[in-house]
């Protein structure tokens, strides 16, 4: 069985993708001197550079490939070895144009950026399997290996393609996963205007329409996309697996809803060997550390609890975003170590050495175009030896507080077209649920809607428009059996097919809510909601109202004007030895917080007191010891209460009674016991 951990790396992995392939050959003595300096214990090699290892179809030049892992293992640095397929070179796109990707309408896209792959095509599949064999008959066993690193970021920038072999590819999807064509026009109510199909090969992908197509059709096309992607991977994995037995195989996700909308990372997530993932912040105004945690939350749950991979992100600014401000001092230890207090068993970037030519010169490295007389490098410096102290807690686990189900299959089916608004955004209530939580120092886990939940007092469901029969059964059974459930608006509306349950919303949901839906009623642009409730407490809600009928459940908070007055806005059922909240709006942060503070009442989550906002506490723990990481994201001095004294691993200092975190610094304690 392959291992689940890089092979050969005793510490946590710090370093970055090396491409020396930008660089001659005189570099790389100097790239190697200063990896040793930074402290850099692994590399990512190789990952575009098919058109350098395959020059000419069936023509490979290794010779520098060879050199440079010789190099790296000389020097006790691992590597995590590309597959070059995200980039296949120019000469197979001229032997092979239709493996260019075609979009909805039509257009095949051309040669000259990154991704540009139609993944049912044959011919591509064939040159992939060609060069990872040849990368895993040559380097299957090299001493500098420590893991394999399929492709690059599948999903971004193209997932689906419409071209004909597509077409085809499609119709042998739908064939074995319904088996008759009668199926597909059930599951997608092909008696709708009249689609019903005759056979598999009157169905095409849904191209650019008139208006608007099957929404069913469009649902699973998604689905035939993402799995395309992943036979690709496996079929890759699966040559390395069996050339290079025992050492483990990755690919390197983008779970941040920020980042990628195209991939069911639970589904990958029992793919790879080792969970990776790539997290860039997202300069849209937001608190990015918020978005950061969030992501290394949302990769650890991938990766079912056990401890991953941060492979990519950035040591300061980027180059893609309208702006791309820079980073402040110490943001870049902060953000390194977020991951690693939520996860991750290290902290890599995109790039080792910035580049000088090519579109991403800007983005910045770990060696910047400054050179070593940099703030950039010495903090790269500093991390390092940061990184180093904290190698006693390789493989613990992060402790979690509640679990939010998240269903990127829900996601898809909620943005497709003609919904009743398009301001109720399933992204923005993920983001605003978590927030909130994140202020209330909980530390979470993200779950699928049909996981076992029993280990989590507080369950929260953002957005779940999507809602199986499977899910509603789970999530009743959860809160009958002591648990509290907290489900925002437009939730358990549709099946699998987005077809509307049978009888009242929230159809699958309704019965955990013991409340039924009459009628969504959204709000126009600008308009808001007052709604009242408890001890006088006023909240405001926007964009979506509903009338609500409690059929078992309790008003909480109820509308005080708009269409819906008097109706109610927030409801509580008792449903055997737990409770399930229901939240009809869209509340703000206040009201979230108001919401999720009952509810943790509930759960009899006990309430983290006397931390300021911004300041992130979290523990990691296994058989090494209790580790606490204190992360101060304010321009103030904070103190974290410590109910067992321990030794500060970055400082060496004994901790007791408050733990001093300065303003912008990180703290890691090994509690003592």
């Amino acid at each position: 069985m392959p291992e689940t951990t890089p092979r050969g790396l005793t510490r946590l992995a710090f370093g970055g993708d090396y491409n020396p392939e930008q660089w001659p050959e005189s570099v790389w003595q100097e790239d190697v001197r200063l990896m040793r300096e930074a402290g850099v214990t692994m590399v990512s090699v190789g990952i575009f550079s098919w058109a350098m290892l395959e020059p000419e179809p069936g023509v490979y030049d290794f010779g520098w490939l060879d050199r440079i892992l010789g190099l790296l293992h000389d020097n006790g640095i691992r590597v995590d070895l590309g597959t070059p397929t995200v980039c296949p070179p120019v000469w197979f796109y001229r032997a092979h144009p239709e493996a260019l990707p075609v979009t909805p309408d039509g257009v095949r896209l051309a040669f000259g950026s990154r991704g540009a792959i139609c993944h049912s095509d044959a011919d591509y599949r064939t040159a992939a399997a060609n060069i990872t064999t040849r990368l895993a008959e040559r380097y299957g066993d090299h001493p500098a290996l420590a893991m394999w690193h399929v492709h690059n970021e599948y999903g971004v920038p193209v997932s689906a393609c419409y071209c004909d072999s597509c077409a085809a590819h499609f119709r042998r999807w739908l064939r074995e996963t319904y088996g008759t064509v009668a199926a597909v026009n059930e599951a997608w109510g092909t008696a709708f205007w009249g689609q019903r199909y005759a056979s598999f090969d009157d169905i095409d992908p849904p191209r650019t329409t008139p208006t608007v197509g099957n929404p069913g059709q469009a649902l699973d096309y998604k689905r035939f996309a993402d799995a395309t992607m992943r036979e690709n991977f496996r079929a890759e994995r699966d040559i390395l697996h069996r050339l290079s037995p025992g050492v483990p195989v990755t690919t390197n996700f983008m779970t941040a809803l920020s980042q990628c909308d195209s991939v069911d990372y639970w589904a990958w997530g029992r793919e790879v060997d080792i969970v990776t993932n790539d997290h860039y912040l997202i300069t849209d105004g937001r608190r990015t550390h918020v978005n950061l945690a969030m992501a290394a939350d949302l990769t650890r749950s991938v990766a079912g609890g056990a401890p991953w991979i941060l492979l990519e992100h950035s040591t300061s600014g980027v180059n893609w975003q309208p702006r791309n401000p820079a980073k402040a001092p110490g943001q870049m230890a902060r953000n390194s170590l977020g991951h690693v207090a939520r996860g991750s068993e290290g902290a890599m970037f995109f790039q080792w050495r910035q580049s000088r030519r090519g579109a991403e010169k800007f983005h910045s490295s770990m060696v910047p175009h400054g050179g070593t007389d940099t703030r950039v490098w010495r903090e790269v410096v500093r991390l390092g030896a940061a990184l180093d102290s904290l190698s006693p807690l390789r493989g613990t686990r992060t402790e979690a507080d509640v679990a939010v189900l998240w269903d990127w299959q829900s996601w898809w089916a909620q943005n497709l077209a003609w919904r009743p608004s398009e301001d109720h955004d399933a992204r923005e209530r993920a983001d605003a649920f978590y927030e909130a939580l994140y202020d209330l120092h909980l530390t979470v886990d993200f779950a699928h809607p049909e996981a076992d939940l029993s280990a989590h007092p507080l369950v929260v469901v953002p957005a779940m428009y999507l809602t199986t029969e499977a899910a509603g059964r789970n999530l009743t059974r959860y809160v009958e059996a002591g648990g509290t459930l907290v489900v925002s608006c437009f939730s358990g509306i549709v099946d699998e097919h987005d077809a509307v349950h049978e009888g009242p919303h929230p159809g699958a949901l309704r019965d955990v809510l013991g409340l039924t839906v009459e009628e969504f009623s959204p709000l126009l642009q600008g308009e808001s909601v007052r709604v009242t409730g408890p001890d006088g407490v006023e909240l405001s809600g926007d964009v979506w109202s509903e009338f609500v009928v409690p059929r078992g459940a309790e008003t909480v908070w109820t509308y005080a004007d708009g269409l819906t007055a008097g109706h109610p806005a927030v409801t509580r059922h008792r449903l055997g030895e737990g409770a399930a909240w229901y939240v009809s709006t869209r509340l703000g942060h206040d009201g979230l917080t108001a919401l999720l503070e009952r509810a943790a009442d509930d759960a009899r989550l006990a309430p983290r007191t006397g931390l300021p906002r911004d300041l992130e506490v979290v523990r990691r723990s296994g058989e090494t010891g209790v580790y606490l990481f204190a992360i101060n994201h304010t321009g103030a001095d904070a103190k974290v209460p410590l109910d067992t004294p321990g030794t500060e691993l970055l400082t060496g200092e004994h901790a007791a009674g408050r733990l001093a975190v300065p303003a912008g610094a990180v703290r890691v304690v090994r509690l003592d016991g």
